[in-house]
């Protein structure tokens, strides 16, 4: 059976949208690697014949133990350029995970385990992910909670964000909220936006950002 980059995308993302607590259908797919319902179609039929993915009744789509396999692979994979980019290369953080995405397929197990034994797998990646244990419950286990939940009044360290949007990323990092960074919730309007202190400025963001943003109460 070859593994394509094609199948390793989708298997990725598969595994991806889980973490993020998504039910993952065809659609799912289309949504989260931007492309037609057609391509989802095929793809999803050539991974089911490799036996990389189940396929309910219902339509909800999970990846068999030979699937897992090659997406938790590629996932740790991704997780270290991420890390060698910003560490070694000094690349800025919201621009690292697109340039992983080429990356990570041409990766030789060599090259991994000299990744592994320069950077380790302890450490989260730039955008405060880790390899393991980035799922949603995982998160709320060590703490964690969306910032868009957070109480009006609270004082909270930015530990994780969502880093499949670029343009996301880099409209954070204008207002100064990056992993690390404290914010001060001023505000919570009826709009669903928050009135936020970041670095002694005042910032409002709405839903669809702070939802997005994975904060923990100091």
């Amino acid at each position: 059976m070859k593994i394509t980059i094609s199948k390793e995308n989708y298997l990725k993302a598969i595994a991806e949208a889980e973490a993020e607590g998504e039910a993952v259908i065809a659609a799912t797919l289309a949504r989260w690697l931007k492309v037609s319902a057609p391509a989802v179609t095929m793809a999803v039929r050539r991974l089911r014949r490799d036996a990389l993915i189940k396929i309910s009744k219902d339509g909800l789509i999970s990846l068999t133990p030979s699937g897992r396999k090659i997406a938790g692979r590629l996932l740790i994979r991704h997780y270290l350029i991420e890390r060698m980019l910003t560490e070694i290369f000094g690349l800025e953080w919201y621009k690292v995970h697109e340039e992983a995405e080429q990356l990570e397929h041409a990766v030789s197990e060599d090259f991994e385990r000299k990744l592994v034994e320069k950077l380790g797998v302890g450490e989260a990646c730039p955008h405060g992910n880790r390899v393991s244990r980035n799922g949603r419950l995982e998160r709320r286990k060590r703490g964690l909670e969306p910032l868009d939940q957070a109480a009006e009044g609270a004082r909270v360290r930015v530990v994780s964000i969502f880093e499949r949007d670029r343009g996301l990323l880099e409209y954070l990092d204008r207002l100064g909220i990056c992993p690390g960074a404290q914010l001060e919730i001023r505000v919570r309007n009826s709009d669903e936006t928050m009135n936020l202190l970041v670095r002694r400025k005042a910032v409002k963001i709405g839903r669809a950002a702070s939802e997005k943003i994975w904060v923990q109460t100091d």
